[in-house]
């Protein structure tokens, strides 16, 4: 599995899903993106609800065109919602009866897209909704939207058994804004991309080249034959998530608690910035979160894992 950490390039941070005045935001495609140039994000992803939306640039911004679909869980009164990233081709509102998942996840592949699944907890979906859909790249690990509404805005549950099960998933994090200012600079993607344009960033959706957060950024990332090794901005936890009952976790603070693995260094204040995890043996996955004083969260790809 490729490593974004092992990669030559720039980290460029990505905002994956907002929507404009083109489907139901409060902003025009200009201003949108012209206020996430000033919030200093590296690349927009316009994803209109059965609009592909295209915009220019602005204030080194990239802005890479998508849309987001709606699709039919076979069997199931619920239905799925499927971020189009870096389409080709202008989407069609079915008349009559919503495509299928499978159907809807072969069309973005077929078109130049890359699709992911959106808000998985918010739509009520069950792992069995989507683990074996073919073509799809990964989910909605965190939907900020989501999360600020209603307080269904982690999906880390869900991710975690399609990677135990043998599904590979990507896991991105996401404003999902519609109210920017309000629901917007919430959560991103850091991508590693070898040149700064948008087939480099979708090259790196597809392959998985990226880490996801809400604020923790992580500096560097080992992973040896029976341990992980990770440098990053001040945390109060890092936990190596892998297949259950199984992992390792430490703790900052004069009570924390290191479990499976050891703190390699701390700030002024006491946080985390340099530990290692013990790598579990025999496990199908291994992921990291990390966890900040504020709460906010920082969650790589699987580092090993199906």
């Amino acid at each position: 599995m490729a490593s974004p950490f092992e990669r030559e390039g720039e980290w460029l941070r990505c905002a994956l899903h907002a929507h404009t005045t083109n489907s139901d935001g409060e902003m025009p495609p200009e201003l949108l993106v012209r206020h996430y140039g000033q919030a200093g994000f590296d690349v927009l992803a316009i994803t209109d609800h059965w609009i592909r939306t295209e915009e220019p640039g602005a204030e080194g911004l990239l802005v890479v065109p998508g849309t987001e679909l709606d699709a039919r869980i076979e069997g199931q009164e619920r239905d799925a919602h499927v971020l189009a990233l870096g389409i080709s081709a202008d989407p069609i509102r079915p008349d009559r009866e919503l495509p299928t998942l499978a159907e809807t996840v072969a069309w973005v592949n077929a078109n130049a897209g890359v699709p992911y699944l959106a808000h998985p907890y918010w739509s009520g979906l069950r792992t069995t909704d989507f683990e074996r859909c073919a073509g799809l790249v990964g989910l909605e690990v965190y939907n900020a939207g989501c999360e600020l509404e209603i307080g269904r805005g982690l999906s880390t549950q869900a991710w975690d058994e399609c990677l135990e099960g043998g599904t590979p998933l990507y896991g991105i994090a996401t404003d999902d804004s519609h109210h920017p200012g309000f629901d917007s600079s919430h959560a991103w993607i850091w991508a590693r991309c070898g040149e700064r344009t948008p087939n480099a960033v979708i090259e790196a959706l597809r392959g998985g080249t990226f880490y996801s957060s809400t604020g923790p950024v992580v500096h560097e990332l080992s992973v040896l034959e029976d341990a992980v090794e990770i440098r990053c901005s001040p945390a109060r936890r890092i936990t190596l998530v892998s297949d259950r009952k199984r992992g390792a976790s430490v703790s900052a603070g004069s009570l924390g608690y290191c479990y499976q693995g050891s703190v390699l260094e701390t700030d002024q204040d006491g946080d985390l910035v340099a530990a290692q995890l013990s790598r579990p043996a025999f496990t199908s996955y291994g992921r990291l979160e990390i966890r900040d004083a504020a709460g906010r969260a920082a969650w790589t790809n699987p580092l090993w894992g199906p």
